[in-house]
């Protein structure tokens, strides 16, 4: 008997699967690794469950997008969660995971927890992504500022949608995500002193019903490896970043780098503080590891 549902966990090679109101314990058949194909959390798969009970994953349907980290696929929306103190924001590191998204056609939003930790840092982070072209929230899981906003959104855009919340570790998802629904009563963990880091609480992917849709706690990482993994081409990158898009086709040169060349659209608005500083930084470090990847590339196939 075959039968279609979602990937809702995937842990040591067995994947638990929503089939309307069941859940159902699943294998990958042997095909998907010869294939070098991974099932992955979010993934909407055919089952085919044989009369003793077993039940084997036979399809995956075409992915909408598929994420290498955190390893999930065919999301809707991804709230970047970043901490306004301890542990300190890493732009950099957010500015990697929204073009990712960008170019994933996943509508990224920022959630800015512990601003009562540093009040006047969580509002540079909230101004410095809303003039980047998203929607941010600020607010603190202890005391519960801004989770009613938060929480209003949630219920207004996830029905039928697939979320996750993913960040660094140590920044309060999973404390912010019992706040929003304390039906979850996700594990939570502080900061290690020694390291200033976070103590990892949530091993493993796993999706969750809310408000008519799914949401996701990720394993929090602090680092994104564009050399490693193939998120997206160079020429892709400067639609990766939706405050360029009015420069774009707009600059002197048609192949402009958008750099710091001459007659650059986008160079200009920067200049005028229409882009922001740290932004385009990030796009510039973004641009020469994939410009020398595509060279090294190159230079292996030949």
């Amino acid at each position: 008997m075959k039968q279609n549902g979602k990937i809702i966990k995937g842990v040591g090679g067995k994947y638990t699967v929503k089939l309307g109101d069941r859940l159902i314990t699943a294998r990958a058949r042997g095909v998907f690794r010869h294939e070098q194909i991974s099932p992955e959390v979010g993934d909407n798969v055919t089952l085919r469950i044989e009369n003793e009970g077993d039940a084997y994953i036979e399809d995956i349907c075409e992915r909408k997008n598929l994420l290498i980290r955190p390893p999930m696929a065919n999301l809707d929306y991804m709230f970047i969660t970043a901490a306004a103190a301890k542990p300190a924001p890493i732009p950099a590191t957010l500015d990697k995971l929204s073009a990712i998204c960008v170019h994933s056609d996943i509508t990224a939003v920022f959630v800015i927890t512990k601003c009562d930790l540093d009040r006047e840092n969580g509002e540079r982070l909230a101004s410095l992504y809303r003039n980047s072209g998203f929607t941010v929230f600020t607010l603190s899981a202890e005391d519960g500022e801004g989770i009613e906003d938060l929480k209003a959104f949630l219920m207004e855009n996830l029905k039928d949608k697939t979320a996750a919340f993913a960040g660094a570790s140590g920044i309060g998802k999973s404390t912010l995500l019992n706040a929003i629904f304390p039906e979850l009563s996700l594990a939570t963990g502080g900061i290690s002193e020694k390291i200033a880091r976070g103590k990892h609480t949530t091993r493993h992917v796993e999706l969750f019903e809310a408000f008519g849709g799914l949401v996701a706690d990720t394993p929090g990482f602090s680092m994104l490896d564009f050399m490693r993994f193939d998120f997206m081409n160079v020429d892709d990158l400067p639609y990766a970043f939706p405050e360029f898009e009015e420069y774009l086709g707009r600059c002197r040169y048609k192949k402009c780098t958008h750099l710091c060349e001459d007659g650059c659209s986008v160079v200009e608005a920067l200049r005028d503080g229409k882009i922001e500083k740290s932004r385009h930084e990030s796009y510039v470090e973004l641009y020469n590891i994939l410009k020398d990847k595509k060279e090294w590339k190159k230079n292996v196939q030949h």
